[in-house]
């Protein structure tokens, strides 16, 4: 991989790693305004801009888990976007005290918007 792929790759795990942390602050400084997506969540709906998510991160009671990003692929297209996509595999530990892992198929979409990398679209679809 190289070091524009590598640089992308640590920009999504600070965003999923934000998402996990609950850092609001720090998942709006990575993501464009007008963020698109398709997410289990929003049952097929195209979700656009980035209050459907914010209400996620004001959830208060948060369980214990971490993200792994598996077989990343990323692609640069030309100089200002890039596609990234991976299997994350999100480790939580259950109301009765047992881990599970989840894996999801995701697919995130960056545009560099003013010398800096934004993240403006993503697909998530659960793996079943």
């Amino acid at each position: 991989m190289n070091s524009g792929q590598q640089e992308l790759l640590g920009l999504t795990q600070q965003l999923l790693n934000s998402i996990t942390d609950g850092d609001w602050v720090t998942y709006c400084k990575l993501c464009d305004s007008s963020l698109t997506a398709f997410e289990p969540e929003a049952r097929g709906h195209l979700v656009e801009g980035m209050d459907f998510h914010q209400f996620y991160f004001q959830a208060t009671d948060r369980p214990r888990r971490q993200t792994t990003i598996s077989s990343p692929h990323v692609r640069l297209c030309g100089g200002d976007a890039a596609v990234i996509c991976y299997t994350r595999l999100i480790q939580r530990e259950d109301e009765a005290g047992q881990w599970t892992t989840q894996p999801f198929e995701e697919t995130r979409i960056w545009e560099r918007q003013n010398g800096e990398w934004q993240h403006v679209h993503f697909h998530r679809s659960a793996n079943v």
